[in-house]
């Protein structure tokens, strides 16, 4: 699906289908962190199984208004253990299926919230 928003001034998140998304002009099959301060990184991630509290700590270094976890293509809660820096730094969190995260990510970057998007991107079919 191709995601066209009216504006943007932020990073925006241009498209995704299963086992990719598109930010700007790049599409990519690897598990990213999208910033809507342009910030742009793999995320180290393959399968739901792969990930473990690294992965969220990481989150931290971006210091983001709220977190949206894309979890696959299917809803899939990351252990709250995991989630406890992110919590203690009152850094809020959103899990949701990755094409969700993706359209949310859009809609919080566009009304100027620092928001980052964790998604995860398994290997398709």
């Amino acid at each position: 699906m191709k995601l066209q928003p009216d504006k943007f001034d932020v990073q925006a998140i241009t498209g995704y289908g299963p086992g990719w998304v598109g930010v700007g002009t790049e599409r990519f099959t690897h598990s990213m962190v999208v910033g809507s301060r342009g910030d742009l990184a793999p995320w180290g991630a393959a399968r739901f199984e792969d990930l473990g509290p690294e992965h969220f700590a990481r989150l931290l270094d971006l210091q983001p208004e709220i977190v949206i976890f894309g979890s696959g293509d299917r809803i899939r809660f990351p252990r709250p253990a995991w989630l406890r820096p992110l919590v203690e730094r009152g850094i809020g969190l959103e899990t949701m299926d990755t094409q969700a995260a993706c359209r949310t990510y859009n809609v919080l970057a566009q009304e100027g919230r620092h928001v980052a998007a964790a998604l995860l991107i398994e290997a398709s079919g």
